[in-house]
């Protein structure tokens, strides 16, 4: 009766911020829960010392597709222990974008399965590792283990005291970063062990306690997946949902989970000819099983390319539609990932994405323009330093979070323009004569009016903006905003404000840097292909160049002295295409439809990508897919490959996943705010120019671009090549 009462308290507080949690909530228990690699698992590695065997794949631990808990796969260990032999597997934690290490349970949990069955004293042993690399003395899993029974899946727990440190300072289980698996006893047989759904949680946590069945909304057939989404009453006890799909009459078979939280699922078939029946459960950790969903099914189907560009900007819009932070409406980072966490930037582009979905049908127009009264009634009582906001905001209390370090703490005037980009755009375009719509038009006006453009001119010179400004530590960081970059539409929105506006003479000795050392507009070849902007020696710079300044602003039939954007940023996204084709290191994958250089997490973490320098093998598919509007069929081409080819492991709920490097056969499991909303914004502009014609319809932007004195050359560069 207590454990009742337990539960039913902590579900009335939970189930009133249930999707604010829950990716900070997957984040504290979940070590291990599937590979998104075919074959092996990334995060892991072994080694062995003869006579004793470890099988590996290029390193690192196979998975198995056959048998497991949390579909599709599980590790494999599988190995022979010799006497005077050795061997060692690690599984490390995948440190996502802003994941918080901070399990908060006191036992490890871990299912285990044998084929043969193994004996407890043939087990291996296990240690861990935290993030501060203190590390715990072995201890022997078949301590905690009973003999395992053949094709039988079984539960190990572990006490988190039961681990001892054996390192110079203390070992801190909330830090658990790597876990150790270990030659024990040398018996010489071979073994195999399946290991799936690594946890850490406290040790009885929801015993006895099943979970209400979910209710199957909708599943909808594409050409090679279909797109399942169900509704479920909030439940701290749910681990995951389990998806089962029966294909032409056949069986129900688990095939995939999703975390609590998301009630979405991709199940990527490959075929384009299938009828596919499911179903869905709600699950604690220890498997206690809600009863099964409604049946509904879907088949797929061939699909035009007008078709798969529709598919494609749906499942970005997605993004900001449903996996929003809640108080604000606004896009976070990224998912999963910190839950509070907004990305300035990011939600800007989210906007455009939002219009991209009001005009195709993605959502209810006025749903939409509820959610951006929701996103600049939250904008107006946010943290502002001289009317600009922070690269990052809380949701939860609209301050200013310091993700950068202790000098981010302020203002941020590129990410701040990136959004004003988005909001102009939603200025013009949601222009109906209704309540609503006038209400949100008065919020961006004010929004916009309200920033001070002229603040951010911080040296005595007053020739450039910058970047940053803090309260605490002023201009610090004293990041000059100039040269061939992501930062030509802040010095466009400085100058076109109406309230705060910069001399226009900026755009001439801040961004294009005309009387400083810093050259720009300096040409360069690359595989014949000449371009009128480069970034650095080597390097015509990443595609975000390309596209986060001209989500909004239209390059077509404006020029400066230096370039016609439009076409350079064409030429810029025909470079990189060409050197995907040379491929001059020979990395698996690249080609005519596999390219798109641009920064991007990797599996080695952030990096520019800056071609040609720092490319390892890892293409993001925003790269090729946002450079739609200047390349549609070089951009078609990649659609094509990413989808058909490589969707398995590339297609999620909102669209192709950030990266993936087929060299190392790494694939993100993130989505970022900033990667998704350019698909959806440069495919349209592509295809209609709506955001385009809208952002420009802004009154104030005619003015900028003669004030600037940029160069009119008509209309016949308006159309798409």
């Amino acid at each position: 009766m207590k454990d009742t009462l337990r539960y039913l308290c902590w579900l009335l507080v939970f189930s009133s911020f249930v999707s604010a949690v829950a990716d900070q909530n997957y984040s504290q228990q979940v070590f291990f829960e599937n590979s998104l690699s075919p074959g092996s698992y990334f995060y892991s590695a072994g080694k062995v010392s003869a006579p004793s065997t470890l099988e590996l794949v290029g390193g690192k631990l196979p998975v198995e597709s056959r048998e497991f808990i949390s579909g599709p796969n599980a590790l494999e260990l599988q190995w022979r222990s010799m006497p005077q032999g050795g061997w060692d597997a690690e599984i490390k934690l995948y440190r996502w974008r802003n994941r918080n290490v901070d399990f908060t349970g006191d036992s490890l949990y871990l299912w285990l399965y044998s084929e043969e069955g193994i004996h407890a004293a043939d087990l291996p042993k296990v240690a861990l590792v935290d993030l501060k690399n203190n590390f715990t003395q072995q201890i022997s899993l078949g301590g905690f283990a009973p003999d395992l029974t053949a094709h039988k899946w079984t539960r190990v727990r572990i006490p988190m005291a039961q681990f001892k440190s054996a390192s110079l300072y203390p070992f801190h289980p909330e830090l658990l970063t790597t876990i150790i698996f270990a030659q024990g006893n040398a018996d010489g047989g071979l073994h195999t062990l399946d290991i799936d759904d690594i946890r850490i949680e406290n040790a009885g946590q929801w015993a006895g306690h099943t979970p209400q069945s979910p209710r199957l909304l909708e599943a909808k057939g594409y050409e090679r997946h279909v797109d399942i989404r169900w509704e479920a009453p909030p439940d701290p006890a749910v681990a995951q949902y389990v998806i089962y799909r029966s294909e032409h009459g056949g069986p129900f078979r688990p095939i995939g989970v999703q975390r609590y939280g998301v009630n979405r699922y991709a199940d990527f078939i490959g075929d384009p000819h299938v009828s596919a029946s499911y179903r869905v459960s709600a699950r604690t950790s220890s498997l206690r099983e809600s009863s099964m969903s409604n049946v509904l099914t879907a088949s797929t189907h061939p699909m035009t390319d007008e078709e798969l560009l529709t598919m494609v900007q749906e499942a970005a819009f997605r993004y900001y539609w449903e996996a929003n932070e809640p108080v604000s409406g606004m896009a976070r980072e990224n998912t999963p990932g910190a839950d509070d966490i907004i990305a300035l930037g990011a939600s800007g582009f989210g906007v455009m994405a939002m219009i991209v979905g009001a005009e195709r049908g993605f959502a209810p127009r006025e749903q939409i323009v509820d959610r951006l009264l929701q996103i600049t009634d939250f904008l107006a009582r946010a943290d502002r330093f001289h009317g600009a906001w922070p690269h990052f905001i809380s949701g939860r209390t609209g301050h200013a979070v310091g993700v950068f370090g202790i000098y981010d703490d302020g203002a941020d005037l590129v990410e701040t323009s990136f959004l004003m980009q988005g909001l102009l755009t939603a200025r013009q375009y949601f222009h109906r004569e209704n309540a609503k719509e006038e209400r949100l038009r008065s919020n961006i006006t004010s929004l916009w009016q309200g920033i001070e453009w002229d603040w951010f001119r911080a040296t005595p010179k007053k020739d450039a903006l910058y970047w940053h400004w803090s309260p605490d530590y002023a201009f610090h960081i004293a990041n000059r905003l100039e040269g061939w970059n992501e930062v030509m539409i802040t010095y466009m929105l400085a100058i076109a404000s109406p309230t705060h506006p910069v001399p226009a003479s900026l755009y001439h000795t801040g961004y294009t840097s005309e009387g400083t050392d810093h050259v720009y507009g300096e040409k360069h070849t690359y595989y014949g292909i000449q371009l009128d902007m480069n970034y650095s020696p080597g390097s015509p710079g990443p595609l975000f160049f390309t596209q986060y300044s001209y989500l909004g602003y239209d390059p077509r039939g404006w020029r400066d002295q230096y370039a016609d954007y439009f076409a350079n940023n064409r030429k810029e996204a025909l470079v990189s295409q060409a050197y995907s084709i040379a491929n001059p290191n020979h990395w698996k994958g690249y080609g005519a439809d596999s390219w798109g250089l641009t920064a991007v997490d990797g599996p080695d973490g952030y990096r520019e990508y800056k071609p040609f320098t720092e490319d390892d093998g890892t293409i993001a598919p925003t790269g090729a897919v946002s450079s739609y509007a200047y390349t549609p069929q070089q951009s078609l081409l990649a659609i094509r490959h990413f989808y058909r080819d490589l969707g398995a492991q590339l297609w999620d709920i909102y669209g192709f996943r950030d990266a993936f490097n087929q060299q190392e056969s790494w694939y993100s499991g993130i989505t970022m705010g900033l990667n998704q909303a350019p698909m959806a914004v440069m495919i349209e502009n592509g295809r209609t120019g709506l955001i385009w014609r809208n952002f420009m319809a802004n009154p104030e932007i005619l003015k900028m671009q003669q004030a600037i004195g940029l160069i009119h050359e008509g209309t016949e560069n308006n159309s798409t090549p």
